[in-house]
């Protein structure tokens, strides 16, 4: 089975540009990149983090149903922000969330709402024989202590082989995420601490993707592509019966 992780940055592109002028660029051609970078990987499932559904960024097209339809995949799409947040009512904002594509039919999708932070959704994929829980924590440390925190209270005790993925926004490096790997009895895919981000000369491992031991890892690489300013992750993996 394959699972694509990737921050696509709202599909502005990758590339050095003054800080946050690339997230208020047009889609232009990059999501065709991005759409042809999926039929490559030839992926079952992909997380998509910083996803627009629908703003002028996108001339109104939700992006990951226009990669799930050009897949022949299903897909699900959740606001980063909560029903009640104050970014719900903000224009061009309020079309920034997470997804999931699938290859085939889920058997339930759950939206989270961490109580701390601006960015709180975690959307939690359940496959016949799966779960995968994707994220996009918050850029504070405290705040992405006690989103973890939570994170380990939802997915534990879980009757199915977890995945958890995202951009962890860990600046302060790796060591962030430690505490929730003992507590969680997850591991890194990315066991030799490649960094992601960003793309064009990559300093971070931002992004992770973590399983349970009952998960076995057959093939893990980072494509240097700059369809975006993170690179992408590709797990290939089985089941331990």
């Amino acid at each position: 089975m394959r699972f694509v992780l990737y921050n696509i940055r709202y599909g502005t592109g990758g590339g050095k540009k003054m800080p946050w002028s690339g997230y208020c660029s047009t889609t232009g051609s990059n999501l065709d990149k991005i759409t042809t970078f999926m039929h490559e990987m030839n992926p079952d499932v992909v997380g998509l983090v910083e996803v627009d559904s629908g703003s002028y960024r996108t001339r109104g097209e939700n992006q990951a149903k226009v990669i799930a339809d050009s897949l022949g995949h299903y897909h699900t799409y959740g606001s980063k922000y909560s029903d009640t947040g104050f970014a719900r009512l903000v224009p061009v904002i309020n079309k920034q969330g997470n997804a999931f594509i699938s290859r085939g039919s889920f058997t339930k999708e759950k939206f989270h709402y961490f109580d701390d932070g601006m960015k709180k959704l975690v959307i939690e994929l359940e496959l016949d024989n799966l779960r995968i829980f994707l994220v996009h924590l918050a850029l504070g440390f405290r705040v992405r202590h006690h989103q973890l925190s939570s994170l380990y209270d939802m997915m534990k005790g879980s009757d199915k082989p977890c995945i958890v993925a995202g951009d962890f926004n860990v600046f302060w490096g790796d060591k962030e995420v430690n505490l929730f790997l003992a507590a969680s009895g997850l591991k890194s895919v990315n066991i030799d601490g490649e960094n992601t981000f960003p793309s064009w000369a990559p300093t971070r491992e931002l992004d992770f993707i973590l399983h349970s031991p009952d998960i076995r890892t057959t093939g893990f690489r980072i494509p240097q592509v700059l369809h975006s300013d993170h690179l992408p992750m590709v797990y290939d993996f089985e089941i331990i019966d």
